[in-house]
């Protein structure tokens, strides 16, 4: 028998056209937001923000800069996955502080683990803590489409897009953000052709390997 998460993730499909009446309730909304911030991220330091876009003008300004993708200006939400623009050891230092709040976990404990983290990170180069940043986002973006497909939201994953004129658009380096994942969501059309096809996979058996 097919689990019923299974059928969900057959179910799902990059949706190519949204019907634009249908929108998001703040429910179905809140539990994206709080599936975003569940995801998992190396040593738990969460370098990403989620910019959740519903006005319909910054919607439409946004097709131009995404490949003129009008799943963009469509969906009833377009959720852009951001990184920090810098990763600073004050930055780690903040979160060490957040578990100690949170978990009353001693300063012991925390400060060689802290202490090695900063070290760690001051010997990457800008460029590759970017890259690692990025990586975490892609980390969310995955968690972000099974929650969709489980929750029956329609998702559309984009990589083509341009981060440079979204970050301008929407103010992101006033915030010391980065753009680089977005995901418009919704409710697909009717009559969207991709809809019905069927989903094209390699086997399991030729994909999984057993040792």
């Amino acid at each position: 028998m097919t689990s019923n998460s299974i059928k969900k993730l057959q179910w799902r499909y990059a949706c190519k056209k949204f019907d634009s009446s249908k929108i998001l309730s703040k429910e179905k909304l809140e539990i994206l937001k709080e599936s975003f911030n569940l995801t998992a991220t190396s040593y738990g330091l969460q370098p990403l923000k989620l910019v959740v876009i519903e006005d319909k003008i910054t919607k439409k300004k946004l097709v131009p800069f995404s490949m003129n993708q009008k799943q963009v200006e469509d969906a009833s939400h377009v959720l852009v996955l951001c990184i920090e623009a810098e990763m600073k050891s004050e930055y780690i230092k903040k979160h060490f502080n957040r578990v100690e709040a949170i978990r009353n976990t001693s300063r012991a404990i925390l400060n060689p683990y802290e202490t090695a983290l900063i070290a760690m990170f001051s010997e990457k180069t800008e460029e590759e803590i970017e890259g690692w940043m990025t990586k975490q986002a892609y980390l969310a973006l995955g968690n972000l489409l099974t929650v969709c497909a489980l929750e029956e939201i329609d998702s559309c994953p984009m990589e083509g897009f341009e981060p440079q004129k979204y970050d301008e658009l929407l103010g992101l380096e006033a915030m010391g953000l980065k753009s680089v994942l977005v995901l418009p969501v919704g409710y697909r059309a009717e009559d969207d052709f991709f809809s019905s096809l069927k989903k094209v996979r390699k086997g399991v058996e030729q994909v999984i390997i057993e040792l």
